[in-house]
């Protein structure tokens, strides 16, 4: 895929798998700050996650997410890329889009496959169009005039990016794309410096049942600790691939990840991992995976082998908070959906996604109903950060 405009010449190619390009040449465009040293902002979008993803199977031939990655380049010079998939289904999305794809089969049309600008089963926000730095602009708009002509040559019901910025939300929208406004749960750091501090910001109520909480789920007759890096070792992922098995099966009837993930995890994505691991009698009975950002700790899968009170919260949200706070993260992104997370200090935000779609009939419908959904989620976060668990400027003035 070609356009000439005028100036340089741009092209948009597909690659069906990412051995067919460098980890050097993607890394460039989807985390050149850690030319640096540091980590990248996303840990999702690296060549090593996605590729994990690729060589272990969890995604291609019989997964319904088949790689179709996008490459574009500027006078034969790499400026971006996007990790883009044919789907076969709307599984491990977290947007959902179920019912559209219903009232496209009941008008008597084929709704999949479609194609998705995402990381798979990862609710998590970053940039979608992943472009060198000085590229925005020309890549971002290179990529998706790329993603719609092949969804147009390949006449497939719809193309969707997912969990992307505002920044690119806007963008796309500017570009005729629809925009879709959803929304998380995500705990934010306000300059804490212990676990204490964070309490001390809450209500004299919500203060007190997280302090029980805490005491309940750290009694359940052994330690929990948080590993990363070198001290995350294999058997730590015997142990949790149960806890993510029995988590998959209730959730999504099959989990999405494969075995082989793990072994490639504990190869090359450990230093991106915050695994915190509950242990008795030296035996690890339940688990939380976290990826780490630069700037973000992002909650991924839990799961356990014994039921006890109150440890799903510990090990999910305040072990969270407490690793947040002593690497000094600007947040914790707790994943998809969950409205108890807010009793716990995690306030609803704002999650952006872009639609093209086929056929304008059903665009035209869909961008009313956007429309609607858009303002019903803007008074629903007002409306619960109004019931978070955080004091009034009245119960400060009283303390």
């Amino acid at each position: 895929m070609t356009e000439q405009s005028q100036g340089p010449l741009i092209s948009v190619n597909l690659l069906t798998s990412l051995s067919a390009i460098s980890a050097e040449d993607w890394d460039a465009c989807a985390c050149p700050e850690t030319e640096d040293g540091g980590r990248p902002f996303d840990p999702f979008t690296t060549y090593r996650f996605l590729k994990a993803l690729e060589d272990s199977g969890s995604v291609g031939p019989g997964t319904g997410w088949e790689p179709r990655y996008l490459t574009a380049e500027k006078d034969g010079t790499l400026i971006g890329v996007a990790p883009l998939y044919a789907k076969g289904h709307s599984q491990g999305e977290y947007i959902f889009d179920h019912n559209w794809a219903h009232a496209w089969e009941r008008a008597g049309g084929r709704y999949y496959p479609k194609l998705q600008i995402a990381v798979p089963f990862t609710p998590a926000t970053g940039r979608r169009f992943l472009t060198k730095p000085g590229e925005d602009a020309t890549g971002l708009a290179a990529l998706t005039q790329g993603a719609v002509e092949f969804a147009t040559q390949n006449e497939v019901s719809s193309l969707h990016i997912t969990f992307c910025t505002e920044a690119e939300a806007l963008a796309g929208e500017h570009m005729g794309l629809l925009r879709r406004t959803t929304q998380q749960f995500h705990w934010e750091n306000n300059g804490y410096e212990t676990f204490d501090d964070f309490l001390d910001s809450l209500s004299s109520r919500k203060r007190k049942t997280i302090r029980k909480e805490r005491r309940v789920a750290q009694a359940f007759g052994g330690v929990i600790r948080t590993v990363t890096g070198a001290d995350i070792l294999p058997e730590h992922w015997d142990a949790f691939w149960q806890f993510y098995q029995d988590t998959g099966a209730r959730k999504w009837g099959t989990p999405y990840l494969t075995r082989d993930f793990f072994e490639i995890a504990q190869q090359t994505l450990r230093d991106d991992i915050a695994l915190v691991l509950c242990e008795r009698d030296g035996i690890p009975v339940a688990g939380a995976l976290n990826f780490i950002g630069r700037d973000a700790l992002f909650g991924r899968y839990w799961g356990c082998i014994e039921d006890h009170p109150c440890l799903h919260f510990e090990a999910c949200y305040y072990q969270a908070i407490d690793f947040a706070i002593a690497h000094g993260l600007s947040r914790v992104e707790a994943g998809a959906q969950g409205e108890h997370k807010l009793a716990r200090g995690y306030l609803p935000k704002e999650t952006h996604s872009l639609h093209w779609i086929s056929d304008k009939g059903f665009s035209d419908a869909v961008a009313r109903y956007l429309a609607e959904e858009r303002q019903a989620v803007g008074e629903d976060i007002e409306i619960l950060t109004a019931y978070g668990p955080f004091r009034k400027a009245n119960e400060e003035e009283q303390q």
